[in-house]
C-alpha cells in the first residue's frame, strides 16, 4: 500500500501538470498582440509543433524507458522538463521585443513541455493504477479530474495576472509548484506496483493489432477537436467576437472547466447513462459547438462563452473513454495501447495547433469558418464511435486474443 504522502504527490502533480500545459495557450493574447510578442497566427500555431512532436516521441518511448529506468525516474524527468519549460517561458519575457530570440525561447519552452507531458502523464497514470489496484478506474478518473482542473485554472490565473500587468507570473508560479514537487518526490519510493511493472514489460514487447488503429484514428480526430477549442478559443474571442482579453480567458476557462466537470458527471451517472451511449452522443455535442461558433456574429460574447462551454461538455469524457475501451478490449497490451493513443492524440493536437494559421494566411479563411470546418472531424468521430464502442458487449479478452 502506498504511503499517503506519495499519493498526495502524484495527484498534486496531475493538478500542476494541467496548469503548466495550458499556460501557453492561456497566454495566446500576449503572444499575438502587438504590445506583446507580435506573433502572427501562423507563428503562434507553429510554436506548438515541437510540443506535439516531443510529446509523441515521449509517449511512444515511455513504456520501454519505464522498463529500463523505472517509472519514478521517468516521472522526475518529466517534472524537470516541465520546470525547464516554465523557466524558458518566463525568461522570454525579458527579450519579448527581440523577435528571433524571444521566438527561439518559446520554441525551446514548448519542446520541453512536450517532453514533460509525454513523460509525466503516463507515469502518473501508472502510479495511480498501482496505488489502487482494486479501484483502477476510480483512481485514474480522480487523477484526470485534477489534471482537468489544472487546465481550467490556468486561464483564470492568466486573466488575474493580466489585470495586474504581470502575465509572466503564471509560469513563475507553475515553476515554483513544479520545483516543490520535484524536491518532495526525490526521497519518495513511488513504486508503480508489481501488476503495473508486468504490464509495462508486456507492452514494451508487443505490437499493435489491426483494431488498435480504429481507436488511434478516433484519438487523432479528438485531438483536432480539443485543440481547436483549447488553443484557439482565446484568439477566436479576441479576433472574431471582439471580446477583451479577460473574456477571452474566461472562454478558455469555461471550456476546460466543463471538460473537467463533464468527466466527473458522466462517471457519476454511469448507472443511468451507460459509457457506450455517452461515447456516441458526445461527438455530436462537439459538432454542435463548432457550428455555433461558425454562425456567431461579431460582438456576440455571451453566446461565444456558451459555445465553448458546450464544446467542453462534448470533449469531456471522449479521450478517457477511448483509452478505457481500448485497454479493456486489448487487455494484453494495455500500457502500450495507452501510450500509442496519447501519441495519436498529440498528432491531432499538432494538426489543429499548426493548421489554423496557414488556412488563414494562404487560403484567407476566417477563424469562424475554420471552426465550422472542424465540425467535420466531430462528425467523423460520431460515425467512428459506433465502430469503436461496438465491441463493448463482447468479451474483451476474447477480442484481445483474436487480435494478437
Amino acid at each position: 500500500m502506498a504511503h499517503r504522502g506519495e499519493i498526495m504527490t502524484v495527484y498534486a502533480a496531475g493538478l500542476v501538470q494541467g496548469i503548466a500545459l495550458v499556460t501557453f495557450p492561456a497566454a495566446g493574447a500576449v503572444f499575438t498582440s502587438a504590445a506583446g510578442y507580435g506573433l502572427s497566427n501562423t507563428q503562434y500555431g507553429a510554436m506548438f509543433e515541437p510540443q506535439a512532436i516531443m510529446a509523441i516521441v515521449a509517449s511512444l518511448a515511455g513504456a520501454g524507458l519505464t522498463v529500463r529506468l523505472g517509472a519514478k525516474r521517468i516521472f522526475l524527468a518529466g517534472l524537470a522538463a516541465n520546470l525547464a519549460a516554465m523557466a524558458l517561458l518566463a525568461a522570454s519575457k525579458f527579450v519579448m521585443s527581440e523577435h528571433p530570440a524571444a521566438y527561439g525561447l518559446l520554441l525551446a519552452a514548448t519542446t520541453c513541455m512536450g517532453l514533460g507531458f509525454g513523460f509525466t502523464v503516463p507515469a502518473l497514470n501508472t502510479f495511480a493504477a498501482g496505488f489502487f489496484p482494486g479501484k483502477v478506474d476510480e483512481a485514474i478518473l480522480g487523477l484526470n479530474a485534477l489534471l482537468g482542473l489544472g487546465t481550467a485554472l490556468a486561464p483564470v490565473f492568466i486573466a488575474l495576472f493580466l489585470a495586474l500587468g504581470a502575465w509572466w507570473a503564471l509560469p513563475i508560479l507553475a515553476g515554483f509548484f513544479l520545483l516543490i514537487l520535484l524536491l518532495v518526490s526525490l526521497p519518495q519510493v513511488l513504486d508503480e506496483g508489481e501488476q503495473q511493472r508486468s504490464a509495462n514489460t508486456d507492452a514494451s514487447r508487443s505490437k499493435f493489432p489491426p483494431r488498435f488503429w480504429l481507436f488511434a484514428i478516433f484519438a487523432l480526430l479528438y485531438g483536432v477537436c480539443e485543440t481547436m477549442n483549447g488553443n484557439w478559443a482565446s484568439l477566436f474571442m479576441l479576433n472574431h467576437v471582439g471580446a477583451n482579453a479577460v473574456l477571452a480567458s474566461v472562454a478558455l476557462a469555461l471550456f476546460w472547466g466543463m471538460v473537467t466537470a463533464g468527466r466527473v458527471f458522466f462517471a457519476a451517472v454511469e448507472r443511468w447513462f451507460p459509457e457506450t451511449l455517452v461515447f456516441r452522443v458526445l461527438p455530436f455535442i462537439v459538432g454542435i459547438a463548432f457550428v455555433i461558433c461558425a454562425c456567431l456574429p461579431k460582438s456576440a460574447a455571451i453566446p461565444g462563452l456558451l459555445a465553448f462551454a458546450v464544446a467542453g461538455v462534448g470533449c469531456s469524457a471522449l479521450l478517457p473513454l477511448t483509452i478505457s475501451f481500448a485497454e479493456k478490449e486489448l487487455a494484453s497490451i494495455a500500457r502500450s495501447v495507452a501510450g500509442g493513443l496519447i501519441a495519436f492524440y498529440q498528432i491531432g493536437y499538432g494538426i489543429a495547433a499548426f493548421g489554423v494559421g496557414p488556412l488563414q494566411t494562404h487560403l484567407g479563411l476566417a477563424l469562424n469558418i475554420i471552426f465550422g470546418g472542424a465540425a467535420a472531424a466531430a462528425v467523423a468521430m460520431a460515425v467512428l464511435s459506433f465502430v469503436v464502442a461496438g465491441a463493448e458487449k463482447q468479451n474483451p479478452e476474447k477480442i484481445s486474443n483474436a487480435n494478437t
